[in-house]
């Protein structure tokens, strides 16, 4: 099964001094099987706020290796209607978090994730975590 990596994992690995040895290991285990796959908006938070042009190419090239899940209209209404549904039942969450998990159900994804908020997403959304 792929996986999509959510942007805290990322972030963990590849800007933290000192990263999570296990989370490290789990997502380059996961690269190295060939599972990781990326979309827009994840790559968008990755790259925004590298003030450093040199630093930006560099982790953009990084990333370029990654398969992306090309968005359809289908993933954002399936965003939305998991958004009211948590909201119903007094759950909020971001409008990435909500593709994120609209993506991984619509394709078929396991979510790789220590973001707490994908805990409480999943008591009302079919979807799959790595922690």
């Amino acid at each position: 099964m792929k996986i999509l990596v959510d942007t805290c994992i990322w972030s963990q690995v590849l800007r933290k001094k000192t990263p999570n040895l296990n989370i490290t290991k789990q997502l380059k285990d996961f690269i190295y099987d060939g599972r990781v796959v990326m979309i827009g908006p994840i790559r968008q938070e990755l790259l925004s706020g590298i003030s450093n042009p040199s630093q930006f190419n560099k982790l953009k090239h990084t990333l370029s290796f990654f398969e992306d899940i090309i968005l359809k209209t289908d993933h954002f209404v399936k965003a939305a209607e998991f958004n009211n549904l948590c909201r119903k039942n007094g759950i909020q969450g971001s409008t990435t978090d909500f593709l994120i998990c609209a993506v991984a159900n619509l394709e078929k994804l396991s979510i790789f994730t220590v973001d707490s908020d994908f805990i409480n997403y999943n008591k009302y959304l079919k979807i799959k975590l790595i922690k």
